[in-house]
């Protein structure tokens, strides 16, 4: 069944179907022409992953972060990000990597940042005088940063399927974004020496810089909200997310005063469509996860690693290589779905802890979000600044670098990830 399945999908996916359609038609034409297993059981495995309560804190986080970006605050962060930055050497580019990290608490998903950011800042560094393509590659790398920074989409779906706390995970995640945060940070400015980029040495205008950052302060101080309620065991997720929602109206309500029934109404379906997406995803990943183990997939994998694999040290590189390969072809949500099944019984075997595996696995996949043929925040970058993908794919060479230097930093000193 899961050789069917395998082929099925694969065909889909080159005549481009979306993925969760594609997955769901491999799983029930592998069921039914293996006509041993009833058809009922696609129905019984696509409902049952709808009933998680901790699913119910996706589509709550997504219209937090909505709310507050799509008024007043965004430009105020990328002002506040301009501040901080915008004089120092390829500080325009930075303003993209500080503005990611920023954001990267409230919107928490790396396609969002993409384009609002992008959509503001990759037409603004061109008008200064930034070569398009470095411009679309530094937003189509920086907005990946999202996705470690708490409150992370890609990290609660990992949770979900993993059995893990989402509260050590949001924990975990914060090192490894700032440090690939620095790591670009540093490539804008070598960048930005190296091929004289244009930069103004202007006076730091500290009162107007206090300012600012006090009135982003609110939007600032959600992702630590979120994290003392998860780490001290305050509230549930779920709880937590919809808290975050009431924050957010009262902050874009009482404290910016843009907030109108319009935009709530427009948030309210920004969610209802990424959670459909990631919904679709789910359910699909759940009927293609029982086949696998009806086939005893996970078994012959361990049974093959042990065989083959004597070290954990090789056994986080396999993965790693697996990761980064599928990152390349498939979208972030469904290769944490499909792979992360398969992935923890292999974890298991050679003692590599479940948050350790939770990061890596984000960090790979988040570079295959800028990596061609499939890379989604590639796309965005090179659309942004009206460039062709291999040019932008050249500017991200330096990017891809320090991305697998703090993989391999993450992946072989995991006492960075684990605080408990």
């Amino acid at each position: 069944m899961s050789a069917v399945m395998v082929v099925v999908f694969g065909v889909l996916l080159v005549m481009s179907f979306p993925v969760g359609y594609a997955l769901t038609l491999g799983a029930s034409l592998a069921l039914y022409f293996s006509g041993d297993v009833p058809m009922l059981v696609v129905v019984q495995q696509m409902y049952a992953p709808t009933q998680s309560f901790p699913m119910i804190a996706i589509p709550f986080f997504v219209m937090a972060g909505d709310v507050m970006m799509a008024g007043k605050l965004g430009q105020s962060l990328i002002a506040f990000a301009t501040d901080l930055v915008g004089r120092f050497r390829g500080g325009h580019a930075q303003v993209s990597v500080l503005g990611s990290t920023l954001f990267g608490g409230v919107s928490g998903s790396a396609v969002a940042d993409a384009t609002a950011l992008g959509s503001v800042l990759v037409p603004w560094q061109k008008k200064v005088g930034y070569p398009p393509a470095f411009c679309g590659a530094t937003i189509a790398a920086a907005s990946t940063i999202d996705i470690l920074v708490p409150p992370s989409i890609p990290l609660i779906l990992y949770a979900l399927v993993s059995n893990t706390s989402i509260g050590a995970l949001f924990v975990a995640g914060i090192l490894p974004g700032f440090v690939l945060a620095g790591g670009f940070l540093m490539v804008c400015n070598v960048s930005a020496r190296l091929r004289g980029f244009p930069f103004e040495k202007r006076p730091v205008k500290w009162r107007e810089m206090g300012r600012r950052a006090l009135y982003s302060a609110p939007a600032l101080l959600m992702p630590v909200f979120i994290l003392v309620g998860l780490r001290f065991g305050v509230a549930t997720p779920t709880e937590v997310s919809t808290l975050a929602v009431v924050y957010a109206l009262l902050a874009a309500g009482l404290i910016y005063r843009d907030l109108s029934i319009k935009r709530i109404y427009q948030s309210m379906i920004t969610a209802g469509v990424a959670t459909g997406v990631v919904m679709m995803l789910i359910m699909a990943s759940s009927v293609v996860g029982w086949i696998l183990t009806f086939d005893g997939v996970p078994q012959q994998i361990v049974e093959w690693a042990a065989q083959y694999v004597h070290s954990k040290a090789a056994m986080l590189m396999v993965i790693n290589a697996v990761l980064l390969l599928t990152g390349m072809f498939l979208d972030l949500p469904a290769a944490i779905l499909l792979l992360t099944p398969l992935l923890m019984p292999l974890a298991h075997s050679f003692g590599i802890d479940p948050v350790q595996l939770g990061i890596v696995m984000v960090i790979n996949l988040a570079i295959g979000l800028y990596t061609p043929p499939v890379g989604t925040t590639l796309f965005i970058g090179a659309t942004l600044a009206k460039v062709k993908i291999g040019e932008t794919v050249k500017e991200l060479i330096p990017f891809y670098a320090v991305a697998i230097l703090v993989l391999l930093l993450f992946t072989y000193v995991p006492a960075l990830t684990l605080h408990h």
